[in-house]
């Protein structure tokens, strides 16, 4: 499985005074299994972009092919699309509806037909892999769990639909700290279980760091930047130009270094900082 995106353009109101350039001429490749992170300030294209990728939204030009299969072309199969590309919108628990957990998570397999053993064992295995534990939520109604929960019952729903592609649109919008964590330690555990692309927009530059393979970055609809995540946060004096911020990391060992430490600045992770302090200060001469 691939993603291709070729010079997609899309316009809001097209003739109308209020017309928008909402993505210019945006192009990039995600190859098999890569974990991508998309930033970009309010209003950059990130959400419109990941309305392309399932066929919620249509460019104005342009061609997007997901693994074989061309999503723009005309006649292409909205259902066949969404079974491939799983989107998460913000605040994905805004959607829960049914009265028990395993209920709302079987929706999605439900519209496609499955048998009822099939549809179990995806609701089972979806809440599963979401950090939850079956036997003892599968009955209770997602209005009374807490915050972090039921945003993993509302992601196990799309889960349970196998997609090829997880898109995931500001999944810890709005958590605490812990609940925070636990919603990326479980996207990192899904991506290493399921090996499928996930693509992860946010607007904590720690967690892009993190986990992704490649970042996008967006600006004004346009793609000004693609690389790993150190050629991308490398380019700092750029990215706050246009209002995005460095990981806190590379913040500290930038005022490390500024103080005299003899440290690199080209850091993002915390992996990558405790490894560059432990040698720093094992350097030392402090006689």
């Amino acid at each position: 499985m691939s993603i291709h995106v070729k010079n997609i353009n899309h316009v809001y109101n097209e003739g109308l005074p209020d017309e928008t350039a909402a993505l210019v001429d945006v192009s990039f490749d995600i190859n098999d299994g890569e974990f991508v992170g998309i930033i970009g300030h309010t209003g950059s294209g990130k959400s419109t972009l990941l309305q392309h990728l399932n066929g919620l939204l249509k460019p104005k030009s342009g061609q997007i092919i997901v693994g074989d299969t061309d999503i723009t072309a005309p006649g292409a199969s909205m259902l066949a699309i969404r079974r491939k590309v799983g989107l998460v919108f913000q605040y994905p628990e805004y959607q829960l509806f049914e009265e028990t957990v395993a209920l709302d998570v079987a929706f999605g397999p439900k519209n496609l037909g499955l048998d009822k053993d099939e549809i179990d064992e995806r609701v089972r295995e979806a809440i599963e892999l979401v950090g939850l534990d079956y036997e003892d939520i599968k009955e209770k109604s997602p209005f009374d769990l807490s915050g972090g929960q039921k945003r993993r019952v509302a992601i196990a729903g799309v889960i349970a639909m196998r997609p090829e592609v997880l898109i995931l649109d500001e999944p810890t919008a709005g958590l605490d700290p812990q609940a925070h964590k636990e919603i990326l330690d479980m996207a990192r555990k899904i991506h290493e279980g399921e090996t499928n692309i996930i693509i992860l927009v946010s607007h904590n530059m720690n967690d892009i760091a993190e986990l992704s393979d490649k970042v996008l970055v967006m600006d004004e609809g346009k793609l000004v930047m693609c690389g790993t995540p150190k050629e991308v946060f490398a380019r700092g004096d750029e990215l706050e130009s246009m209002g995005l911020d460095l990981p806190d990391v590379t913040c500290l060992m930038r005022d490390l270094k500024e103080h005299g430490l003899d440290v690199p600045t080209d850091i993002f992770t915390e992996k990558e900082a405790e490894d560059a302090l432990y040698r720093a200060l094992g350097n030392r001469d402090d006689r």
